[in-house]
């Protein structure tokens, strides 16, 4: 089984809980996985067990420290209102620069094996474009990250692969600017720009709103062959 604690990580402004999973064999390559707008909450913890699992070292870091820390909301329609009015606090700028801080924890800890990368979904999945730009991960997986069609700008300071998942009926993320995003991105070495036929969050299988098993489990099996071959586990592909 894996393992979890929270280590601190210290920044401009105080301090903020990064919490981590190692995997079964005690070491591996790492993952930034960051959060949505609901915090570091059951469902980032169910995500951060299964790359766990999967031989990974895992770290989230508690995005909104700097005005409410260790927010966690429940997948309803209150918790999605909650969380969204909170949302309007976050400083883009400094939530890259604090997950960039939380990616440069993770490489200096003794059980991760090489650079690690970073992997976000919804706010996080913007947060991970942001952050693949601002520093040097090894790849980056985003899923459906509303600010990526407005952050296109930073392509050209990304070099780690990519990995976007988006849904093509998503009603926060116009279908019209995924296919800016495809268009952008088309014949551009090392991105790829997968579109299910889904809406919005259908990776969260506490969010029956959002949840689509089907598109989840087609778009977490590309996930996990690119991972396989950018942050391999154990020289191999992850599983």
């Amino acid at each position: 089984m894996s393992q979890k604690r929270i280590e601190s990580v210290q920044v401009e402004g105080g301090s903020f809980d990064l919490h981590l999973w190692t995997p079964p064999a005690g070491h591996g390559p790492g993952l930034l996985l960051i959060q949505e707008i609901f915090g570091v909450g059951p469902y980032i913890e169910a995500v951060a067990e299964r790359l766990a699992a999967a031989g990974y070292v895992v770290a989230a870091p508690d995005v909104f420290w700097r005005f409410h820390p260790r927010w966690v909301a429940a997948h309803d329609e209150a918790g999605v209102a909650a969380s969204m009015a909170l949302a309007q606090n976050l400083r883009p700028e400094l939530a890259v620069a604090d997950c960039v801080a939380a990616l440069g924890h993770l490489a200096g800890l003794a059980e991760v094996d090489g650079a690690p990368g970073v992997i976000g979904f919804c706010l996080g999945g913007s947060l991970a474009w942001g952050v693949a730009a601002a520093s040097q991960p090894a790849c980056c997986v985003s899923y459906y990250g509303s600010f990526v069609p407005q952050m296109l700008g930073l392509r050209a300071q990304i070099s780690c692969p990519v990995l976007l998942h988006f849904g093509g009926q998503d009603p926060f993320i116009p279908r019209e600017q995924v296919s800016a995003v495809e268009e952008a991105l088309a014949g551009a070495a090392g991105f790829t720009v997968n579109v299910e036929a889904a809406g919005h969050a259908f990776d969260n299988h506490l969010a029956p709103i959002f949840h689509d098993p089907a598109a989840a489990e087609r778009a977490w099996a590309k996930t996990m062959a690119f991972l396989g071959e950018h942050l391999p586990v154990g020289g191999g592909a992850a599983s």
